[in-house]
């Protein structure tokens, strides 16, 4: 087993392409998946067991954000469990090409942990509204129902993007399977930023101050639900081209 700073070098040369990743992903939260995937991986960690580890954090927050009265204490804590649990859900990937230990099974239990992230923490931020909040309107507690259908179908179409378009490229031969990924855009990158999830995260920093809190998670339902328009109308003229090709 070699020593840290080897692994985290031949960690660097084994990511995964930066095209369609927003700068948080690139620069915050990928080098802070590499650090812990090393550490992982001296510590004889498998993939799977850090996507568990990825999970403890993530849905402790998610908990604390439902039971727990909003304070600044609590702000802080959410957030730091939040930005962790990403972080090792980076380090799985990362960890798991490293050993080539990835495998169908890793790759479906990241899916379900992620799915499951996406569907409950916006269900703790309704749970939470509805128990300790006072909302200006009941309408209010419509909106984490809405942010969660545009997480979920963000997600989940794009995963079926991803994975109809291998089968249809490797169906057209190694010609198309193997096309080059192009460049990355830095524009994209910083324009890809609001749909972070790393960055979303962030507003858990308001939960001390209510009001903020909703203007803020306001806000990025909005954002992502213009995202996610943006992204279906993208994503079905990319498979249409494919099979007109």
């Amino acid at each position: 087993m070699g020593s840290t700073g080897t692994v985290l070098r031949e960690l660097r040369g084994a990511q995964k392409s930066a095209k369609g990743v927003s700068l948080y992903s690139r620069y915050v939260n990928r080098p802070a998946g590499r650090v812990l995937a090393a550490g992982a991986y001296r510590a004889g960690l498998t993939p799977n067991q850090v996507t568990m580890t990825s999970a403890l954090f993530t849905y402790g927050a998610v908990a604390s954000v439902a039971l727990v009265e909003p304070s600044w204490t609590l702000a802080v804590l959410v957030y730091a469990a939040l930005a962790v649990g990403f972080a090792f859900d980076s380090a799985d990937g990362q960890l798991a090409r490293l050993t080539g230990r990835g495998g169908p099974d890793g790759e479906w239990l990241d899916h379900v942990v992620d799915c499951g992230k996406l569907l409950l923490v916006h269900t703790a931020v309704l749970i939470s509204f509805y128990r300790f909040g006072e909302l200006p309107s009941e309408a209010w507690l419509l909106l984490p129902l809405g942010f969660q259908l545009a997480a979920v179908v963000t997600f989940c179409a794009g995963l079926l993007r991803e994975h109809l378009g291998k089968a249809a490229a490797s169906a057209r031969g190694p010609s198309w399977a193997a096309a080059p990924a192009g460049p990355v855009s830095r524009v994209r990158a910083v324009a890809l930023l609001p749909a972070d999830y790393g960055v979303f995260c962030l507003v858990f920093l308001l939960l001390g101050a209510p009001g903020a809190f909703r203007t803020g998670y306001a806000v990025l339902a909005v954002v992502h639900t213009l995202f996610l328009a943006a992204f279906l109308a993208k994503w079905f003229r990319e498979l249409k081209a494919l099979r007109a090709g």
